[in-house]
């Protein structure tokens, strides 16, 4: 059995009458690259605080590298972490900001321009913090996060105000440090982007797990679909109505219908449309992303 880097059991944080984490059970091996997702409110931010010993739980245990949740200045020199945006001083460079951390942390100063290097700012590394666009202080926070050269790191929102190609860096970078060992733990909202990088995921609704596991078993265990996309956009509820009146769930998704179908029935739909006068520029049988398979098992809304 694969050693865990993060390990909860019926973990539970209670705020009030509110239960922000409500009897949360997960493992996150080590060494792989770990999906946190869940609508606002459903508790990731909460079960991150708790990881890294920022508020102590309710009930349940965890560990985090071996190490008791409850006694985290076991682990935490092993961890970096980067939760609700990084935070610099204005007035000094970004190599600047890294060489305080270092030497508060008791870190090597040498490894700044390396991590500068890493995320990309190599040649920014001089310019003043508050010079920084938002995606530039997100990439040094990361820097920042991994200071200590961390066995585990916990990021939130780690490409929050990337451009694409900065979003593409950041993908590479964390696949890097997985390759080499180091166990990521990241939450985002973008779904697409965990779907190409991450093989294991932790889903929360309103404070439960309702998924964990790998990724590619959750997306294969989902019903397939056939989207289908009128030449004409006038012939929409047409074709909807001809979907529903064969029996089968349609959801209308940016001008194409999503169909709950085996992807053999495409072919009739095919027919049925052509039948019905109706012209279809694009029909294909698809698995569900992860960005369709969230909202469906989260209830969630954009």
């Amino acid at each position: 059995m694969k050693q865990s880097a993060i390990s909860v059991s019926g973990l539970t944080k209670i705020y009030g009458e509110r239960k922000a984490v409500d009897d949360a059970n997960f493992e996150v091996p080590v060494g792989s690259i770990c999906g946190f997702v869940g609508p606002n409110g459903s508790g990731k931010t909460t079960t991150i605080r708790m990881l890294l010993g920022l508020i102590s739980p309710s009930n349940g245990t965890g560990t985090v590298l071996g190490e008791d949740i409850r006694e985290p200045e076991k682990y935490l020199p092993r961890v970096g972490a980067m939760i609700e945006g990084p935070a610099f001083y204005p007035a000094l460079s970004g190599a600047e900001n890294l060489r305080v951390l270092a030497s508060l942390g008791g870190f090597p100063i040498s490894r700044v321009p390396e991590l500068l290097a890493k995320v990309g700012l190599a040649d920014r590394g001089k310019s003043k913090y508050k010079t920084y666009s938002l995606g530039m202080k997100q990439r040094l926070g990361i820097a920042a996060a991994l200071l200590p050269n961390p066995e585990l790191l916990i990021l939130d929102e780690p490409t929050n105000g990337l451009d694409p190609s900065g979003i593409q860096e950041i993908r590479e970078l964390l696949r890097d440090l997985s390759s080499a060992g180091t166990t990521v733990f990241v939450s985002s909202h973008l779904l697409s982007e965990l779907e190409m990088i991450c093989d294991h995921l932790v889903m929360l609704r309103l404070g439960k797990v309702i998924f964990t596991g790998v990724t590619h078993e959750l997306l294969a265990s989902q019903e397939p679909i056939i989207v289908a996309k009128p030449e004409y956009e006038v012939d929409l509820n047409k074709l909807v109505k001809l979907v529903q009146e064969a029996g089968h769930i349609v959801t209308v998704i940016e001008s194409a219908v999503h169909i709950k179908a085996l992807p053999e029935w495409a072919s009739t739909l095919n027919r049925l449309a052509f039948d019905a006068g109706i012209t279809l520029q694009s029909l294909s049988p698809v698995l569900p992303t992860l960005e369709e398979t969230f909202f469906e098992m989260t209830g969630a809304d954009e």
